[in-house]
């Protein structure tokens, strides 16, 4: 695959489903829609196509319709603004005979229909004028190349579309590959820069008659002291860029040691540059001790390696790399460039910052669970989590990385995903539920805590929210979270007993609608009973009680009934109870039994 794109898959039919999923598996981070009622299988479902699609597109996310080109058409017409900033649009037949991209071909959406079509073997409908008979776009060039100025693509393809001669300089390295464009059908000739094409890794004047591309060929070795100001790190990058006449899009990463994974400077500067920002360990970094300029026993005493801005630099740059831009200074940082005589493919140098997202996936089924964790599912480039939860999230988890654990092994669980995180991957902790909410996320940042590990203390952590058991329940039922309630887990094997009864104790003096999380087990079954005569002592006998079994799943079961008829043996360890405060109460609607608890609206005449 040549495109870097993460496209959103949307299908209207069932027919479209299985389409999607063939090539979602090769563009990771891809995520498939389908309009419900018409589809099943998708990770996110929809109802209405045409906001749907808006939405899409306003978001700024590729979208690939497996529909006619007609109703993409309609739906994004309206918001369409220009070619600069519209994201790729592209139509796929539903059978596979044909993928045309009708916006944002200049902004990879040709690239990604050409890797489309070779995964489907068929030629891409690319109409394009430029990319039809070039093969390439001037200002969407093969990765590896940015453009300085685009401001004179335009009148440039023209020329060379019409059979024009184009002036051609050619200031990069000779093994620098520039094929796509010197062994292609435009006719070049040397030139003196008043109309044409440039090449060069160097800085130069912006030409309204001249389009610049520059190869990434130059990486960018960092180092500042901790807390140093992104303002400082970045204006000493710029100076030196000006000093040694190079420019800034020749830049492939920016580099440093894994100990400044953290650090906001060198974090703000790699989004600034709009480069990748790779690590390197220090046992790495010493090997290019012999080709620094400016080798430092105290940077050796204080991070185990002779340099950091120097060596990072010619480390990502490779073994034939020469250093450019020796190490310069400012008050609290440093900088250094290395150049390299190849393009560098930044994906392959030393490792990335590392992420761990904790994900909460809901009860179980895709239409219960948020596009955040959806999406986030399909970046991540391993999965963590018990075994039947990883399940749950279907044909999401293709081309990912499981790590399968079972039930018991909470700890080893989250320590296995900050240890990959560690590693440089994007890592997604699954919990049901909410994660925050008796799951994995409170464990995670528990370990960071007690361990106090510096790798895991470098990580990006992010958690997502999922619909928690307790709101789950309360909606299959109706309202009954209508006003204040609280949540008790009844298992004690991490509380003791004693701690429980008291908070049962002070909810039930409180009125709260409770929520019992862990209500059973095979071996402990006296604690629900217990709960019971607790409340019992503090709220009408026909309270309403909620048990709620396997929500969101095949098996779900959810029953009604009060509290003096609750009995161990209707719970098992897949429950969840709910019981309401003596203000819940019951209403028959349409033959059902649903539950609410008032908050008062009515006697305060509506007012909240």
């Amino acid at each position: 695959m040549t495109s870097k794109l993460a496209p959103v898959f949307v299908c209207l039919t069932a027919n479209g489903i299985p389409l999607a999923r063939r090539l979602a598996k090769h563009f990771p981070g891809a995520v498939v829609h389908g309009l419900d009622k018409r589809t099943t299988g998708a990770d996110i479902s929809f109802t209405k196509t045409l906001p749907h699609l808006r939405e899409l597109f306003r978001t700024n996310q590729p979208i690939v319709g497996i529909c006619a080109a007609g109703i993409l058409i309609r739906a994004i017409a309206p918001i369409v603004q220009n070619k600069k900033i519209d994201p790729p649009v592209l139509a796929l037949a539903e059978d596979a005979s044909c993928v045309v991209p009708l916006l944002g071909g200049h902004r990879s959406g040709n690239t990604l229909a050409d890797d489309i079509a070779n995964v489907l073997e068929i030629e891409s409908s690319i109409t394009t004028a430029g990319d039809r008979r070039l093969g390439f776009a001037l200002d969407d060039p093969p990765a590896g190349w940015r453009v300085n100025n685009i401001i004179p693509a335009k009148q440039i393809a023209a020329a060379m579309l019409a059979g024009e001669e184009i002036e051609f300089t050619d200031d990069t390295p000779a093994t620098v590959n520039k094929a796509w464009l010197t062994e292609s059908s435009v006719k070049l000739r040397a030139g003196n820069h008043t109309f044409g094409i440039q090449l060069t890794h160097e800085a130069v004047p912006t030409d309204s008659n001249v389009i610049t591309l520059h190869p990434a060929v130059l990486s960018l070795g960092v180092g500042c002291e901790r807390g140093a100001d992104s303002q400082e790190l970045l204006g000493l990058v710029e100076k030196t860029l000006r000093a040694e006449g190079l420019s800034k899009e020749a830049i492939s990463c920016v580099c440093s040691i894994d100990l400044k994974g953290d650090e906001v400077a060198v974090i703000e500067l790699a989004k600034t540059l709009d480069v990748p920002l790779r690590l390197f360990d220090a046992a790495t970094l010493e090997e290019e001790t012999p080709r620094v300029a400016n080798p430092s026993d105290y940077v050796f005493d204080t991070v185990g390696c002779h340099s950091v801005s120097e060596a990072a630099a010619l480390a990502a740059a490779g073994n034939n790399s020469t250093l450019v831009a020796p190490k310069s200074k400012s008050q609290r940082a440093t900088c250094a460039i290395a150049q390299a005589p190849k393009i560098i493919d930044a994906r392959n140098v030393g490792k990335s910052r590392g992420r761990l997202t904790i994900i909460g996936i809901g009860p179980g089924t895709a239409d219960w669970r948020a596009p955040e964790a959806t999406n986030a599912v399909a970046a991540a480039s391993d999965l963590v989590g018990y075994s039947l939860y990883l399940d749950l999230l279907g044909e999401i988890t293709a081309g990912k990385k499981r790590h399968d654990f079972p039930l018991g092994k909470e700890t080893d669980r989250v320590t296995a995903a900050l240890d990959l995180a560690a590693q440089g991957r994007e890592v997604a902790l699954i919990s049901s539920g909410d994660a925050g909410i008796y799951a994995m996320a409170s464990l995670a940042f528990e370990l960071v805590d007690k361990e106090n590990r510096d790798d895991w203390k470098r990580l990006k952590i992010n958690v997502v929210p999922g619909i928690s058991a307790l709101q789950a329940a309360a909606a299959r039922t109706g309202a009954p979270l209508g006003h204040d309630f609280c949540t008790v887990s009844l298992s004690d094997l991490l509380t003791p007993w004693s701690v429980i009864e008291k908070r049962l104790k002070a909810a039930a003096q409180g009125d709260f609608v409770i929520a019992l999380y862990n209500p059973v087990s095979k071996k402990r079954r006296n604690h629900l009973k217990t709960t019971r005569n607790i409340l019992l002592q503090h709220r009408p006998a026909t309270t309403p009680v909620i048990i709620a079994r396997n929500l969101g799943r095949i098996d779900e079961n959810v029953e009604v009934l009060t509290l003096e008829n609750l009995e161990v043996d209707m719970v098992d360890m897949l429950s969840l109870v709910m019981i309401g405060s003596s203000e819940t109460k019951t209403v028959s609607i349409a033959g059902e039994t649903r539950v609410y608890t008032p908050r008062g609206y009515s006697a305060k005449g509506g007012l909240i």
